[in-house]
């Protein structure tokens, strides 16, 4: 095999990876602390897809230049979720929790269906355009600027959440929190208030995702269903509730995706299966995945 066709394989697995470990924290902080799957994770990246769109094609605003807005949103979708829905059933059945969040998810697939057609859309960024003619050249190793701007953001992205919980006082009192809240009730921490947070910081999270994703991958209702499975499995293998299991798990399935096939020799189109599978080979050894908890 030559080696600048692995190398190249590696590399764009690493990009992509970073992209699914975005997309995977959000779900992770927010079943760290509250215990809960976020069943609608996936619809959630599909709306930030689809504000990036609409930012450009109705506004004009690049996708980059409309991150914020788009963040701001998503952050503003997961605070109303938990006040709407998730609050009222926080003491239900943790059957009652999964048919909401699932239940949501559905609705917002079907809405998004309605009035937006089940057509695929793409979204351009002049601004990533314009960078280095469209590519990034490291030795032999060719780089989308798309998947490279989505990286580093997903990096940087990271390292703020990071900071966030392990440096402020806002994120010593959401893993309080999470680790008996109770207690961290009786020490005056307000627990709703940072359920609220941890949602709102999730869905924030998949909301950077989706805004990036949509300047290299097709937007359309069921967008988020691949990439929620592709999350689900993540977060298990990093270790549920663990931030940075879900960093380390991301580039991990972002590298069997990507790798394997060059690797290997098989066809791209059973990428997927070699996931599923090293997934169930890790748990196998290790159920309770790579990482503990935040």
């Amino acid at each position: 095999m030559d080696g600048d066709v692995l190398l190249q394989a590696i590399a764009s697995g690493l990009l992509i990876g970073m992209v699914y470990a975005l997309i995977s924290v959000g779900l992770t902080l927010i079943f760290g602390l509250m215990e809960i799957v976020n069943f609608a994770h996936g619809e959630f990246l599909m709306l930030a897809m689809y504000a990036a769109f609409f930012g450009r094609s109705l506004v004009g605003l690049d996708p980059m230049l409309s991150l914020p807005a788009t963040v701001g949103l998503l952050f503003l979708l997961g605070v109303l979720t938990y006040r709407g829905i998730i609050s009222r059933i926080l003491h239900a059945p943790m059957l009652a929790q999964i048919f909401a969040t699932f239940g949501l998810g559905l609705f917002l697939r079907g809405l998004a269906q309605f009035f937006w057609s089940p057509d695929f859309r793409s979204v351009e960024a002049p601004f990533l355009a314009g960078l280095s003619g469209g590519g990034v050249e490291v030795g032999s190793v060719s780089l989308g600027v798309p998947q490279s701007a989505a990286a580093l953001l997903a990096g940087l992205a990271f390292l703020a959440l990071y900071l966030f919980i392990d440096r402020s006082r806002t994120g010593l009192a959401l893993q309080a929190v999470a680790e008996d809240r109770a207690t961290a009730t009786l020490m005056g921490i307000n627990s709703d208030r940072m359920f609220a947070l941890g949602w709102g910081l999730g869905a924030a999270c998949v909301g950077l995702a989706g805004a990036v994703l949509a300047t290299f991958y097709y937007i359309y209702p069921s967008v988020g269903v691949v990439f929620a499975l592709i999350a689900y499995i993540t977060v298990a293998l990093g270790g549920f509730g663990s931030v940075p299991g879900a960093l380390v798990a991301g580039l991990l399935v972002g590298l069997v995706e990507v790798v394997s096939p060059t690797l290997f020799g098989f066809s791209p189109a059973y990428k997927y299966a070699v996931v599923f599978g090293f997934y169930l080979a890790v748990v196998l050894v290790r159920p309770q995945g790579l990482f503990g908890r935040f």
